[in-house]
């Protein structure tokens, strides 16, 4: 079972339901499920990590603010951003919350590269960086052996909204997207370059793909 994975591409979906649909995931799984992968955009949404610090809300206008079980502080979702859930069993796989991060962020730094595009992670601070400037977040949560949440990656996103918050609790970090730094970008391409990456890189042979959550299967 550890060997195969099912990748949802999902679309654009509100925040609630499907951060609602993966708690149940999670907590309904058993030692046989499979581990899924889900690609998706959201609708704007800021979220704020269950330590999150208020302070680091500025002025989020008519944007919903919505607390989370993910650690780390507060970001935004919108149209443009590819998020990446990853609902893995780890304790299966065999590594830890560490392994998992690095090799979250090494396949985003493949990624780029492979569009050009030099990028590189920070030992203190969880995400990727091009410059100085983020282009990358990652938030997880781990119950009983299996993650959930994952990583948001800044494609062709409205980047206004994080001059709002302070991104992931760093006061005036600057933010970027992949358009602000490569020509002639591909969206469907780099979707699908970027699900290749990751299911390699976090050791899967067997892939089976889907387009929606009506055939979850916990059993």
């Amino acid at each position: 079972m550890s060997e195969r994975v099912v990748v949802r591409d999902l679309g654009l979906v509100e925040y609630l339901p499907t951060w609602q649909t993966m708690q149940n995931f999670t907590a309904n799984r058993v030692a046989e499920t499979v581990d899924e992968i889900w690609l998706l955009e959201h609708q704007p949404v800021f979220t704020q990590g269950h330590h999150g610090n208020e302070s680091h809300l500025l002025d989020t206008g008519d944007i919903p603010v919505v607390q989370v079980d993910r650690g780390g502080q507060v970001t935004y979702h919108g149209p443009g951003q590819l998020v990446v859930y990853l609902l893995l069993n780890i304790r299966r796989k065999k590594f830890g919350v560490r392994e998992l991060v690095a090799r979250m962020e090494a396949s985003i730094v493949e990624l780029l590269a492979g569009l050009g595009v030099e990028a590189y992670a920070k030992p203190d601070a969880p995400g990727v960086y091009v410059d100085e400037a983020k282009i990358c977040s990652l938030g997880l949560r781990v119950r009983k052996g299996c993650s959930f949440h994952g990583l948001a990656f800044n494609l062709d996103m409205d980047l206004e909204p994080f001059n709002r918050i302070n991104p992931c609790g760093y006061a005036g970090m600057a933010v970027t997207r992949l358009t602000n730094l490569a020509d002639d970008i591909d969206r469907e391409f780099v979707k699908g370059l970027l699900i290749e990456i990751l299911v390699k890189r976090l050791g899967y042979i067997e892939r089976a793909n889907a387009n929606s959550l009506e055939d979850i299967d916990v059993r």
